[in-house]
């Protein structure tokens, strides 16, 4: 296996529901979803300030509210997308600091003592943090309890402290990335320095998790068919949203309105408390970039080093952030192609990238009309083909088996792709899937109001997405209806994190990096006001690990000493 493929990250996914997924988060394998409206009143809002931890009221109930809508042209499908797209409306509030002091009804969670026992691989520990379901209103008998897992540092007398890892999602699970890739694959001389830590948020994994539908229901949604042609493929798809909300509402009511990422950063100073570090030492990946930030911004004063890979932009409504990420696909899409017809065994032609492009919406379309036959007994839809195309521009590593995949396609042969799209929907052999891309849809629905409200918003949305991306851009504009029927009401809006008097912080952003486009990591830099941002001149989603001594190098200095890297910095 080799180095990228083990700091491979869950992605973020800010598009898609649990249909296609629109990528970041997260980052790779990812996940889907967006944002939400609510037929169940959210919690409410306390005065600002007044409770350690709480949020800025203008950001949780008033910043910004045409949630960042805006469309954006042609240009946005260049490398180097411009600082202000075309029309781009963004957030000027702050989230508001907490203040420093532990207020009384939560002392007990911030000094409880965590016991530890073996689990999972060999040299790794396993305990359970306790943390108020409602932060505004603690007691015992509403507790969610996390799960959080450690691999000790190898070189005790020189131990700077703990290191937690996220992979991004929201969803992905960031034991399961401890355990299978960040405790065995980071440099060893961050693991010589650092117990390397993960807990899995509240919703996710082995905390609690979020349930919504069985296997047999999940592939019903996940072969939805995303690109409606007609009144009744968009009631179907409408009824396949509102299946998901009812599903989860059943499931995990008691968590749905406490799965923000607001109260995920507050659950990780607890953590940070219970692991008795002064500071929190800190690693995110693409929406453990959000979390990360929104930790910065919250408690500026227990921040140490936190490295962001694959920035989010969190001053950003839901529309203009699938706009973005639209665009984002459509150019790592661009350098799949570009790559591909160089080749001698490129399926889709040597010659001609529109002409490959062209081809590759043939495929598609003719999966929509006849689904393609597998290997697995299931069809390929269109949906899953799309997902297996969107899942390989993660990483150009997986570039080799989407050629084999479309060949196979081009064939009548649709298992290599269904298989793609199993991987990043994270399906085993027995059908079940795992939670990934419900709890990303239930925290996404939480963090920002809906892109659109009714399918006939995303209806008049199409042209601008279509533009962001001929071949993609249909799909994520119908995704980004997903909220829209989300059983409660989103309790976060568009802001700025500046996280003030905070330690430096270093930012990372990959030029051609598809689901957290570039300009995300400019922004959040200069948002930051502690930020130096590192940029990866490279296709992919995030920097670290993917194979550039120049980055790694640079975090890993980082890490060890504090220093962040000189202005303007760029690795290839």
């Amino acid at each position: 296996m080799g180095t990228s493929r083990l700091f491979r990250t869950a992605g973020t996914v800010v598009a898609a529901a649990a249909l296609l997924v629109s990528g970041c988060s997260s980052s790779g394998v990812p996940s889907p979803s967006s944002a939400a409206t609510a037929t169940a009143p959210g919690p409410p809002s306390p005065p600002p300030g007044s409770e350690h931890g709480r949020t800025d009221e203008a950001v949780r109930r008033g910043g910004n509210d045409d949630g960042g809508a805006g469309r954006v042209d042609a240009r946005a499908r260049e490398t180097g997308a411009p600082d202000e797209w075309p029309g781009a409306n963004r957030a000027t509030t702050a989230l508001r600091p907490l203040p420093p002091v532990v207020p009384a009804p939560l002392r007990g969670y911030y000094e409880q003592r965590l016991r530890w026992r073996p689990c999972g691989a060999s040299g790794f520990e396993c305990a359970t943090l306790r943390v108020p379901l409602d932060y505004e209103r603690p007691g015992a008998d509403r507790d969610v309890r996390l799960g959080v897992s450690r691999k000790r540092a190898t070189d005790g007398p020189r131990r700077l402290g703990s290191l937690l890892v996220n992979p991004g999602g929201p969803g992905g699970s960031a034991i399961g990335y401890l355990q299978a890739y960040a405790g065995i694959g980071y440099p060893r001389a961050v693991r010589a320095r650092y117990d390397m830590v993960a807990f899995d948020p509240r919703g996710v994994g082995r905390s609690e998790p979020v349930r919504c539908l069985t296997g047999r229901e999940m592939d019903a949604h996940v072969r939805t068919d995303q690109t409606p042609d007609d009144a009744a493929e968009k009631r179907s798809l409408v009824r396949a949203y509102q299946k998901l909300a009812r599903g989860c509402q059943r499931g995990s009511g008691r968590l749905l309105g406490h799965l923000s990422t607001t109260e995920a950063a507050r659950d990780m100073d607890v953590l940070r408390a219970a692991l008795g570090d002064r500071k929190l030492t800190y690693v995110g990946a693409s929406y453990g970039t959000f979390l990360g930030a929104t930790y910065a911004g919250l408690f500026p004063g227990q921040t140490g080093r936190l490295v962001l890979d694959a920035a989010m932009d969190p001053s950003l409504g839901a529309e203009q952030m699938n706009l973005e990420q639209t665009a984002g696909f459509e150019t790592a899409l661009t350098a799949f192609m570009t790559d591909c017809v160089r080749r001698a065994d490129c399926p889709l032609g040597t010659d001609d990238r529109a002409e490959a492009v062209s081809l590759l919406g043939d495929l598609l379309h003719r999966a929509d009309a006849r689904p393609l036959r597998t290997e697995e007994g299931r069809t390929l839809t269109e949906s899953l083909a799309t997902t297996a195309v969107m899942s390989a521009m993660y990483d150009e590593g997986a570039w080799p088996a989407l050629r084999t995949a479309f060949a196979e396609a081009i064939r009548g042969d649709g298992t290599e792709l269904l298989q793609l799209s199993d991987a990043f929907y994270e399906r085993s052999d027995n059908g079940t899937y795992s939670n990934l891309m419900v709890a990303n849809q239930a925290v996404n629905c939480l963090d920002l109001p809906p892109a659109f409200h009714s399918p006939a918003d995303a209806s008049q949305s199409l042209p601008a997405f279509r533009t962001a991306s001929p071949l993609f851009g249909e799909t994520l504009a119908w995704a980004a209806l997903s909220c829209a029927y989300w059983p409660v009401e989103a309790t976060g809006r568009p802001h700025r994190i500046e996280a003030r008097g905070a330690a430096p912080i270093l930012v990372v952003g990959t030029t051609r990096d598809p689901a957290t486009p570039y300009r995300w990591a400019r922004s959040l830099a200069a948002q930051l006001s502690s930020a130096r941002l590192l940029t990866y001149d490279g296709d992919g989603h995030t920097a670290y690990g993917r194979g550039s001594e120049c980055a790694d190098r640079t975090i890993n200095t980082y890490l060890l000493t504090g220093r962040p890297p000189a202005p303007d910095t760029t690795c290839t």
